[in-house]
C-alpha cells in the first residue's frame, strides 16, 4: 500500500466504519481504475465500439463511458483524432447530475483540464453555449486544447478570477458546474505527488477558497437553475460541511447529494452536491454581435468555398485571426481574457488563408476535401512524417476511419504534414 498521511488515516478511521475502513485501506492496493469517455461529438458509441483497439466495460452512472485495462490511452490514433476522453470513472459520475439540455447556457467554473466540461459540452450537442473557465493560464491552455481536439464549436475558453465572471454574467446560466480546487484525497493513487502536498490546513485554505467560489457561482445561476459542486477529496470540510453551509447562506433546494469511496466503487473517489435555485427570471445579456476585416473575410470565403462542404458563419477577426462565434456567444467585458471563442478558423499570412488545427478537429470527413489513410500512414502522421498522396493537389484532412487527425497539403503526388510539432507523438 502507498504511505498514505498520518492525519489523513486517522481522521478517515473516525470518519468511516471499521468494516469500511478496513475497506477503504485495502482499496489501495489495487491499481487505479482507467477509463475513457466516447466522444459523440465525433462518433457514436455504437460505431466506436467497432473501432475500439481496447475491450470496453460500461460505467454504470455515464453511458458514454467504459472501463478499460488498457495503458498508453494518451498515445493512441483515436485520442489523437478525438474520439475519447480519458477520464477517471468515478469523475464521471457528475456531469450528469446537471441535467444539461440542448440549447441551455452552461458554465464549467473550474474547469481544466476539461474532463467535466467537455462531458457538458457533449450533451449541448453543438447547440446553446458553454464557458469553460480557469483561472490558471497555463492550465487553461491544457483546457483549450482539450476542447480544440474534441471538436467542440459551442464553447467560449476563459481565464479570469470568479468574480470578474460574476460581474460580468450575473445571474445568466441555466446550468453551473463547480468542481471546485480540492485537497486531492481522491487523487492519492492516481497522482503521488498529492500524497506530500496533503495537509490538514491545506484542507482548511481549500474549504475556504470553495465558499468564495461557490458565492461568485450562486450570483451567475439564474433563477430556476442547477448548480452542481463536486470535489476529489473526502474531507467533510471541504464536501458535507460545505454543503451546510451553502444552504444555510444562500437557501437553494437540495435536490441530492453522494459520496463515492474507492472501496465501494470502481473509481478513485468522488462527491457531488446538486443544488435548484428557486424559480425566477434570468438575465438577458446582449449577444456578441461579430465583425471581421472585410478583405480577410474575402480570403477566408474564397479559402472555404474551395475546400470545405460546408460554410462558417458568425465570424469574427482578431488581428489577422478569424474566428466563428457560437451563436448565442454573450457580450463580455474587457477584464475577462479569452483564450478562444467558438471554432479557431485560422489567420491570413502574406494574403493565403492558414487553416488552424482547431478547424480540422470540428470537421467530419464529408464536410471537406479529405484524404482516407490507413493504421501505418496515420501514426506516420501523427510522427510529423510526410507521406505519399495521388489527393490532387491543395488542402486536405487527414482522416482515420473517417476521424480527423489534422491538415496536409498536396502538391506533386506528396502530402506536407501542417500537424502542428507540439501534437506530434514521439518516434
Amino acid at each position: 500500500m502507498i504511505n498514505l498521511p498520518e492525519e489523513f488515516l486517522k481522521r478517515m478511521s473516525r470518519q468511516l466504519s471499521k468494516e469500511s475502513f478496513d475497506g477503504f485501506l485495502k482499496s489501495y492496493d489495487r491499481p487505479p481504475e482507467r477509463a475513457i469517455r466516447v466522444n459523440t461529438l465525433k462518433i457514436s458509441v455504437e460505431d466506436f465500439k467497432k473501432l475500439a483497439p481496447f475491450s470496453l466495460e460500461p460505467v454504470p452512472w455515464e453511458k458514454n463511458s467504459f472501463y478499460v485495462e488498457s495503458e498508453g490511452l494518451g498515445k493512441t490514433i483515436y485520442h489523437a483524432a478525438g474520439a475519447y476522453y480519458v477520464q477517471e470513472p468515478s469523475a464521471a459520475s457528475v456531469a450528469p447530475q446537471l441535467e444539461v439540455k440542448s440549447g441551455e447556457r452552461v458554465l464549467d467554473l473550474c474547469s481544466a483540464p476539461g474532463g467535466k466540461g467537455t462531458q457538458l459540452a457533449q450533451y449541448l450537442g453543438g447547440n446553446g453555449v458553454i464557458i469553460l473557465n480557469e483561472i490558471n493560464f497555463k492550465r487553461a491552455q491544457i483546457l483549450l486544447s482539450n476542447v480544440e481536439r474534441l471538436g467542440i464549436k459551442n464553447a467560449v475558453v476563459t481565464c479570469a478570477p470568479p468574480e470578474e465572471l460574476a460581474t460580468a454574467f450575473g445571474e445568466y446560466f441555466d446550468k453551473i458546474l463547480v468542481d471546485a480546487p480540492c485537497s486531492g484525497e481522491g487523487m492519492f493513487k492516481k497522482e503521488p505527488n498529492a500524497i506530500p502536498e496533503w495537509s490538514v490546513e491545506n484542507v482548511k485554505k481549500c474549504s475556504a477558497r470553495q465558499r468564495d467560489i461557490l458565492d461568485n457561482a450562486y450570483l451567475m445561476l439564474a433563477n430556476g437553475g442547477r448548480l452542481v459542486y463536486s470535489t476529489c477529496t473526502f474531507a467533510p470540510e471541504e464536501d458535507e460541511e460545505q454543503t451546510d453551509w451553502f444552504l444555510k447562506t444562500h437557501g437553494c433546494l437540495p435536490v441530492k447529494s453522494k459520496k463515492l469511496y474507492p472501496h465501494e466503487v470502481r473509481g478513485e473517489g468522488h462527491f457531488y452536491q446538486v443544488y435548484d435555485k428557486r424559480a425566477g427570471g434570468k438575465n438577458d445579456i446582449q449577444n456578441l454581435i461579430p465583425s471581421a476585416d472585410k478583405k480577410l473575410l474575402s480570403i477566408y470565403k474564397e479559402w472555404e468555398k474551395e475546400n470545405l462542404k460546408i460554410t462558417f458563419s458568425n465570424i469574427l477577426s482578431v488581428g489577422q485571426k478569424l474566428y466563428s462565434l457560437p451563436e448565442n456567444m454573450p457580450q463580455m467585458n474587457k477584464n475577462i481574457q479569452i483564450l478562444c471563442a467558438g471554432v479557431f478558423l485560422g489567420e491570413v499570412d502574406g494574403g493565403r488563408f492558414q487553416p488552424a488545427h482547431a478547424l480540422a478537429m470540428c470537421l467530419k470527413s464529408g464536410e471537406v476535401n479529405c484524404v482516407e489513410v490507413d493504421e501505418s500512414t496515420a501514426l506516420n502522421y501523427l510522427r510529423g512524417l510526410t507521406f505519399d498522396c495521388e489527393s490532387g493537389k491543395g488542402w486536405r484532412l487527414v482522416a482515420y476511419n473517417n476521424l480527423p487527425l489534422g491538415w496536409c497539403k498536396v502538391s506533386d503526388g506528396v502530402a506536407k504534414n501542417h500537424l502542428p510539432k507540439g501534437l506530434r507523438i514521439n518516434k
